[in-house]
């Protein structure tokens, strides 16, 4: 009999706390409120919703996927330690879907949130994620620590990939899904518009609030044709492919640099609010664009 142990309970926080990613199974929380709904596990794998989890599916998901619970939000951390590939570290909080081994990591399932925090290299991420009360959308709140005495360069990739809305036919008609994909990218929001004003009036959007300096929306662009999620070509490469999707697979990735995140004492959060959400939509159409 196995007797290893992944986690305990905190009782004063009323969380349940995952010390390895590694689990049995992916261990999921649910995030939500009367409408907007995630379903999150502990590598920061799943997907979110409004309403219907079928018909108005926002991001897309693999049950039956190898390895298991492959996509979700991803953040990639680029660490440039030099010139040279070999000299770059390329990591994830919540260890997947690079699998990069942590120096430490932790994630808090709470009530209503889920906490993920890695470190590697003396660089800490902690992502808090959750669904506001009375919002439609999932936040995202990334904190970057540099624990260690010298400056560090990163990069910071993130990554979503849109579900074309009905979970059962966005894994079924190819031949249609292939050529119906839309995106449009706005500074640093990117809208996933696939049908609407067609058959839909409805859309998503995934933004962040800081510039960004590149983005992904193809999702061939930034995996690579013949890549997986582990090791996408925009992040192993270090620089983003400003795809914009025609059809085929539509993402959203944002690409920041962090440059001088300095010793110790500095912290910088990057808030996403990752509003893959429906509510502007009931709005008359000359208020949702310019």
């Amino acid at each position: 009999m196995n007797n290893k142990t992944y986690g305990h309970f905190d009782d004063a926080h009323r969380e349940y706390v995952i010390t390895d990613p590694q689990t049995p199974w992916p261990w999921i929380n649910y995030l939500g409120n009367e409408d907007f709904f995630s379903l999150i596990s502990n590598t920061a794998g799943g997907y979110s919703f409004f309403k219907d989890a079928k018909f108005r599916r926002i991001t897309r998901y693999r049950y039956n996927g190898v390895p298991m619970d492959n996509g979700g939000r991803y953040f990639y951390i680029v660490e440039e330690r030099g010139e040279s590939k070999e000299e770059r570290i390329v990591w994830n909080p919540g260890w997947k879907p690079c699998k990069t081994p942590l120096d430490s990591y932790e994630c808090r399932h709470g009530m209503s949130y889920t906490r993920i925090t890695g470190q590697k290299n003396g660089v800490e991420a902690s992502v808090l994620f959750f669904v506001p009360l009375k919002k439609w959308c999932e936040v995202q709140k990334l904190t970057l620590k540099n624990l260690t005495g010298e400056t560090k360069r990163l990069k910071l990739f993130s990554f979503a990939e849109w579900c074309l809305w009905n979970a059962a036919t966005d894994m079924e008609n190819f031949q249609r899904n292939f050529s119906t994909g839309e995106v449009e990218i706005d500074g640093s929001v990117i809208y996933h518009k696939t049908e609407y004003k067609e058959r839909r009036n409805h859309y998503a959007y995934y933004s962040v609030n800081v510039p960004i300096q590149g983005f992904d929306t193809d999702r061939e662009s930034f995996v690579g044709l013949y890549n997986e999620f582990a090791n996408p070509d925009a992040v192993m490469e270090g620089r983003p492919r400003n795809s914009v999707a025609h059809g085929w697979s539509p993402i959203a990735s944002h690409y920041i640099e962090v440059d001088g995140l300095r010793g110790t004492a500095a912290g910088r959060e990057i808030c996403r609010e990752d509003a893959r959400t429906d509510h502007l939509a009931w709005r008359p159409r000359p208020y949702l664009y310019k």
